[in-house]
């Protein structure tokens, strides 16, 4: 028999939301942990929300901000609408951004942080021009203005190849090559398990109706401060990619985190708190 101290039941909680999304019921799935400031977090293209595990297991971090991270529809736990087999998923920046603002009026969030990784990054972007008085402040992994696509997109929904292992194969360069061997294999499982089409549908948003680069300049960070942190071996969002927008958007924080990839809050929490912690208490104490 087990000690009992090898049987513990982790703080978080996960439930369903029901609510109206892009003209249709939705059922969608949020986990959260902690009380304080809500910090809204976004997964990126073609996962879901256990890629902020490590967060919502922070004691730090969980006696000061309310952590919440939802499943997009399509995605993890947030299965498709009634119909989805009738069209095809593709996301938009207007439908993205939508999403967003109704889940944290559903939570009755009053001004939280948001923090959004790699096309969470991108439309961290877009809220910050389109929306800033929303929020407290706004925190960017991975956050590009644009990419174009650098693989052929049509290997990512074939009949002819597993869809699951051909997505963690194209990301699984993204991870970077100090991460915890646990921690890569984990992050890639996310990848493994999503469904068809739906890591090409996030992609469409994020090579092509996203595109920022004619806008970022205009974002004032007086009316919402804006963070950006990108790790070094990503070549999805390069440095140079968040360099850019650094110098582009007046008062806006940005870092390159060394040794991180494009997955950093569940590649390598660890390493990536270090990094996050100073940026969430410039926020509380804002």
């Amino acid at each position: 028999m087990k000690n009992s101290t090898d049987i513990s039941f982790e703080p978080v909680v996960g439930r369903y939301l029901n609510l109206p999304l892009l003209g249709k019921p939705q059922r969608l799935y949020i986990e959260e942990a902690g009380s304080g400031i809500p910090l809204l977090c976004l997964h990126t293209a073609g996962a879901d929300s256990r890629q902020y595990r490590a967060l919502m297991n922070d004691p730090e971090l969980l006696e000061q901000f309310r952590i919440i991270a939802f499943d997009l529809p399509w995605h993890g736990k947030s299965s498709p609408p009634a119909g989805w087999q009738n069209e095809p998923y593709k996301l938009t920046s207007k439908d993205y951004v939508s999403v967003i603002l109704a889940v944290a009026d559903a939570l009755q969030l009053d001004k939280p942080l948001v923090m959004g990784c790699s096309i969470g990054g991108r439309i961290v972007l877009h809220l910050a021009l389109e929306h800033p008085e929303r929020f407290r402040g706004l925190i960017g992994l991975q956050s590009g203005a644009h990419v174009d696509p650098y693989y052929d997109l049509e290997w990512l929904h074939r009949p002819d190849v597993h869809g699951g292992e051909v997505c963690a194969g194209i990301v699984s360069g993204l991870v970077g090559p100090q991460s915890p061997v646990e921690h890569r294999w984990e992050t890639l499982w996310h990848y493994m398990q999503g469904g068809p089409g739906v890591f090409k549908g996030d992609l469409y948003f994020y090579t092509v109706d996203g595109d920022m680069r004619d806008r970022v300049a205009q974002i004032d960070t007086s009316k919402c401060p804006l963070w950006l942190l990108t790790g070094e071996y990503d070549y999805s969002c390069t440095p140079q990619d968040t360099e850019f927008l650094g110098k582009s958007i007046q008062g806006a924080d940005w870092q390159i985190m060394k040794g991180m990839g494009h997955f950093p809050m569940s590649e390598d929490p660890q390493r990536f708190l270090q990094y996050l912690k100073p940026v969430l208490a410039k926020a509380r104490s804002m």
